[in-house]
């Protein structure tokens, strides 16, 4: 007994339980920098052997690589305010993205570590302190303000990346208490107050629990900050007039009856004219990622049909846009809506609870949405539907997919309701906990049920966040998400555009399903290559062809029991070293009859000479219609017979499925190394098409 015990710890030693190398970016330091400037910065993460290139999603920033995990970065003066996502490249492929942000008009400052505890540092107002915190300790900040300034200062942390929980607190020269906050734009802070008299103020910010090593950015600043805009929704094709709230901004504006931290928010006017593609193709542009809708960041704008005005997120619609009317917090006088109806609403004071009459002209199926936590409002809305005799038809509440990386589950309400005509029901909108303020917005979308979807992907890595690098000769996937709406059922069909010579993407159909699996895979004698790709995911509502395109997300931090993630501009992709081993379908396309049994022979090729051993083959995210059980790839053999079965309720029409390819790889970082252990590596095959017609009855 005991030889054998010895025996098999030996064996469970070689067996590593990580995978091969993926290059993973955790931080850079500093955050950002101002249009026009150069600032050196530095990176950390793992896997970064050889990492030199660091890429932006904006041409107009650059690097150069200075020393190991060093760059100069360069922003051109016509790079845009916002924030731009980092992708460093090594030799294991292109890591996971970080923001950076980029600043206009204000001073940039380096955080100087003080020679002595809670000593301030001076900066000027208008200025962007760059810190990160340390362990156990508090950093000051001292400035200047004079009498009647109108002073905010605001921590860019969770908006840009970083783990900092960040509480911050405001003093006089006397060290009186102005104000004090924590969580305020998802768990970054903001204190703002009105300067009673000329002299220096100073700011305290530490992370809630005091860890250190977390950077951030601080603006203090009496320039321009917008907190909302009015109307939430516009209508496309259609100049739109917004009323802007905000602070400081400037002599044209008027101070508004609406109080954030005790003072006015100033109002003034803007027109807009939505963009049309944005609704054509079902698209949510954006110029600062957004980053701060909750206390973790989520891929809440998934389902968003939009673009951002001042930062601030607007749903593009197709109906006219009707304003919240109080009072209608009565259910016996409810505002009246006609039908489709989309409102742009507010919950204006505690307890406040908004009700809406409706009158349906057609029997069936209506979809009701109300918009909040997806245009970055602070509410946690619930909808709750009565008909003529006071009986609740319906109530919505949270809804979305949440699925390994991917975040998508909201706080929003979402759902089809069946309402009958000439029949008047009321609609009740209101926050889960009577909350109430100008920073509560919401929008009320009811229309006869419309079919669509919105089609998302991620990077599948468990657990942590990383890149999407495709090994010559080898295959790698992003998890698929649909978010399905009003009866749609599919199919939809994604390709690709962008691809480089040698990478490649067989279009990938998905059937009734919300998720599934896109896989690349590259040529053996493939170039090394990185660079952005676009997926288009295209469907047919009746006559009608839908096009989306597939927006893509990436895992932000990895936290025990959640997900964080949140969307990119760009899905980039590399192709870098030689995979070990690949498992494709002899026939990728291939017919079945429903409720049948089909064999699919696959090939596999190892490609590492120090790779012989056994390859498990089971199902990856299979569609639920089909069924297969574990096949192996024996040592030394190049084959394997795959039994699939359709079972008889399957739907007919095309089908992409994909096995799991797992194997213990020998492997060391170090090619010359005597050691080799064991790494679990699991790979995609390359796809299959299965063709499912209707069972013989």
């Amino acid at each position: 007994m005991r030889t054998i015990s010895f025996i098999t710890l030996l064996l469970l030693a070689t067996v590593a339980r990580g995978e091969l190398p993926s290059p993973r970016l955790d931080r850079i330091s500093p955050l950002g920098a101002a249009a026009g400037s150069s600032v050196e910065i530095e990176v950390a993460g793992a896997d970064l052997e050889d990492a030199n290139t660091l890429l932006f999603d904006h041409p107009g920033i650059t690097a150069q690589h200075l020393k190991d995990r060093k760059f100069r970065v360069t922003i051109a003066a016509d790079v845009p305010t916002g924030t731009y996502d980092a992708r460093l490249v090594g030799k294991y492929g292109i890591t996971s993205p970080r923001l950076f942000a980029v600043s206009r008009g204000l001073t940039e400052v380096a955080e100087i570590a003080p020679k002595e505890p809670e000593t301030a540092q001076s900066v000027p107002l208008n200025s962007v302190v760059n810190g990160t915190s340390k362990q156990g300790r508090e950093a000051v900040f001292r400035f200047p303000a004079k009498t009647g300034q109108r002073v905010v200062v605001e921590c860019y942390a969770q908006r840009l990346d970083s783990q900092l929980d960040a509480t911050m607190t405001l003093t006089d020269a006397d060290g009186r208490q102005l104000a004090s906050n924590g969580d305020y734009a998802g768990r970054d802070p903001l204190v703002e107050f009105v300067a009673p008299k000329d002299g220096e103020y100073s700011v305290t910010i530490n992370d809630l629990s005091f860890r250190g090593g977390h950077p951030y950015r601080l603006v203090i600043s009496d320039r321009p900050q917008v907190e909302n805009v009015s109307p939430r929704a516009v209508q496309v094709g259609k100049p739109a007039t917004l009323t802007v709230y905000g602070r400081n901004l400037g002599s044209s504006a008027k101070p508004s009856p609406l109080v954030v931290n005790d003072l006015p928010l100033d109002a003034l006017s803007e027109t807009v004219t939505p963009p049309e593609d944005v609704f054509r193709r079902g698209l949510f542009r954006f110029t600062d990622h957004p980053t701060g809708h909750s206390v973790l960041p989520t891929a809440a704008t998934c389902t968003l049909t939009g673009f951002q005005h001042r930062g601030i997120p607007l749903l593009v619609t197709d109906t006219p846009v009707t304003l919240e009317q109080e009072p209608n917090d009565d259910p016996a006088h409810p505002q009246k809506l006609t039908l489709p109806a989309v409102v742009s609403g507010r919950f204006d004071k505690e307890r406040d609870a908004d009700w809406y009459a409706i009158e349906p002209t057609e029997t069936g199926a209506y979809g009701f949405d109300v918009y909040c936590e997806r245009i970055a409002g602070r509410a946690d809305p619930y909808l709750v539907v009565l008909d003529d005799k006071n009986n609740r038809v319906a109530e919505l509440d949270d809804f979305g997919i949440r699925m390994n990386a991917f975040d998508g589950h909201l706080r929003d309400p979402s759902g089809s309701v069946n309402l009958t005509a000439k029949k008047t029901y009321r609609v009740l909108v209101q926050d889960r906990y009577r909350r109430g303020g100008p920073r509560y917005q919401y929008v009320l979308a009811i229309r006869k049920a419309v079919p669509d979807f919105y089609p998302a992907v991620i990077h599948h890595q468990n657990p942590g966040p990383g890149g999407t690098s495709i090994r010559k000769g080898g295959a790698n996937y992003l998890d698929l998400v649909l978010h399905n709406s009003g009866g749609f059922t599919g199919p939809v069909t994604i390709t690709a555009e962008g691809l480089p010579k040698g990478l490649h993407m067989a279009p990938t159909t998905i059937q009734n399903d919300s998720r599934g699996v896109v896989v690349l895979w590259a040529d053996a004698d493939a170039a090394d290559w990185v660079g952005p790709v676009t997926l288009t995911a295209t469907a047919k509502r009746g006559d009608e062809t839908i096009v989306r395109e597939v927006r893509p997300h990436t895992r932000v931090w990895t936290v025990a029991d959640l997900n964080s993630s949140r969307p990119t501009r760009e899905l980039v992709l590399a192709i870098r070293e030689t995979a070990p081993f690949a498992v494709s379908p002899v026939v990728d396309r291939i017919e079945v009859e429903a409720g049948k049994k089909l064999e699919v022979k696959v090939a596999c090729v190892r490609s590492w000479p120090t790779f012989k051993g056994t390859v498990t083959l089971t199902p990856l995210a299979f569609p639920g219609p089909f069924k297969m059980g574990t096949v192996t790839v024996p040592d030394g053999k190049t084959e394997a017979t795959v039994t699939i079965e359709a079972q008889a309720n399957t739907r007919p029409g095309e089908y992409t499925l994909v096995l799991q390819c797992q194997a213990q790889v020998p492997f060391a970082k170090d090619a010359k190394a005597t050691a080799m252990p064991n790494t679990l590596v699991a790979v995609p095959s390359r796809p299959v098409t299965l063709v499912v017609m209707a069972g013989k009855k």
